[in-house]
């Protein structure tokens, strides 16, 4: 940390040192940032906007909360639908899943049986 702290100081302390040097023949001499007099208008953040104080106009702020709106319901519908599926993906799946389920009804408890049964096999090293 003191590391650190130590080359921030060299670092300001040669920026200094460069401000001040000659500057070279037919150059202009670099100016010194000026302090920020009272005049300057400063936004405080800690001021609030009001609602008359708008920095776009009325027909551009409602073109961008509907283009924002649009985008939105894109950004919702591609959460919910996944990426590939049209009308024709979801007539195939709402085909398929009574097939599946069917299939799965007669076939799974067979295949689940012969899977423990071969992993019982395994681990104790007899056959079933």
């Amino acid at each position: 940390m003191e590391e650190i702290l130590a080359s921030i100081k060299r670092v300001i302390a040669e920026d200094g040192r460069a401000a001040t040097a000659r500057p070279a023949r037919g150059s202009r001499p670099i100016e010194a940032p000026r302090a920020p007099s009272i005049e300057d208008d400063v936004l405080e953040l800690s001021d609030p906007v009001t609602d008359g104080d708008g920095l776009v106009s009325e027909d551009a702020a409602a073109a961008s909360q509907k283009a924002l709106a649009a985008l939105s319901a894109v950004a919702e519908k591609s959460e919910t639908v996944p990426v590939g599926d049209g009308p024709l993906e979801a007539v195939v799946r709402e085909m398929l899943k009574p097939m599946l389920k069917e299939w799965l009804d007669a076939n799974l408890p067979e295949i689940i049986e012969q899977l423990v049964a071969r992993e019982i096999a395994r681990i104790t090293g007899k056959s079933f």
